[in-house]
């Protein structure tokens, strides 16, 4: 009898102890805080098993109004790596950084990115919100996939000093994702490639799409600046009504961050068609159409692909 409680005891430490290694590894892994969801999409990514990502700005919200929360500052704290997209895209972060004496690691993933220059005319949303893109650059660079890989490249980098541990199983999972993104760069090519050069342009709510007509040749025109604190005049709504009509421009596509009233507005005017709804500044829901970056771009270049195309699914 002694003998088998001395067995069922030995066993019990023996589980424990095997235990112990998974539950160290779990507790273990590299606190990683992203500014928005986009972000957070490739650092989980390339992260996997190793990383415990927090968002700030999560689905569907907007980054260029947002407000920290406490539970941000908490975050920030016990973070050994931030992720910013940078070029102005989060003028409320610096503030949060320097109030939450966190002593991250603040990595910038557009850093080699060649940024695209706005209109001085166009874009001075500062007053409020600390988002004067004025004759500045345009931050919405992971609009290019191309770009998306420098994206990659710098958090892969990112991560791999934070934790130098990691660093190959960073390396093969940044490697696999970029195949990913290659075969979507192809996809998009493609889908462009069936719509009639004359039927390539729409409207949008903001100003968010300027590396996708850099890169696929599609024109967006915008009533709103960059941000989405700038409200759109009366003036630049008749002026984008008169070139809706003048150039004919078949759909305009709602955006999920925006409100739809003003998009509405001028396809009410206009006859235009509603194209859907684009994802510009955030993810959707894991349940929805555009949980992942990959599923994003692949969401809104259907849904470009439909409204301007002839025919297409």
């Amino acid at each position: 009898m002694l003998n088998r409680r001395h067995l069922i005891a030995g066993l019990t430490a023996g589980l424990a102890l095997s235990a112990a290694p998974l539950i160290a590894r779990a507790q273990e892994k590299l606190p990683v805080v992203a500014s928005f969801s986009i972000l957070g999409d490739f650092a989980r990514e390339i992260g996997g098993e190793r990383v415990a990502v927090t968002i700030l700005v999560g689905p569907d919200g907007d980054a260029h109004v947002y407000s920290p929360t406490p539970a941000d500052a908490k975050s920030m704290t016990t973070a050994k790596l931030v992720l910013v997209n940078g070029l102005k895209f989060e003028g409320w972060l610096s503030r949060l950084i320097k109030s939450s004496g966190t002593s991250a690691t603040v990595a910038t993933a557009t850093q080699g990115i060649s940024p695209l220059k706005l209109k001085d005319d166009d874009h001075d949303h500062g007053k409020s919100g600390g988002h004067d893109h004025a004759g500045g650059d345009d931050p919405h660079a992971w609009q290019s996939v191309v770009n998306a890989r420098l994206y990659v490249a710098n958090i892969r980098d990112a991560l791999s000093a934070a934790d130098p541990a990691g660093k190959a199983t960073y390396e093969a999972n940044a490697a696999a994702y970029l195949g990913k993104l290659d075969a979507l760069e192809g996809e998009i090519q493609a889908a462009v490639a069936r719509i009639p050069v004359d039927r390539r342009k729409a409207i949008t709510s903001h100003d968010a799409f300027g590396y996708f007509v850099k890169a696929y040749g599609i024109e967006f025109v915008a009533p709103q600046g960059v941000s989405t604190e700038a409200e759109a005049s009366a003036k630049d709504v008749a002026r984008i009504i008169r070139q809706v009509r003048a150039q004919k421009i078949p759909a305009v596509f709602l955006e999920n961050i925006t409100n739809p009233r003003l998009i509405e507005q001028i396809a009410r005017e206009t006859g235009a068609k509603i194209g859907g709804r684009l994802y510009s500044d955030a993810l959707s829901t894991a349940s929805g159409p555009a949980g992942t970056y990959i599923e994003m771009m692949r969401h809104n270049i259907r849904q470009i692909e439909k409204a301007l195309g002839t025919g297409a699914a």
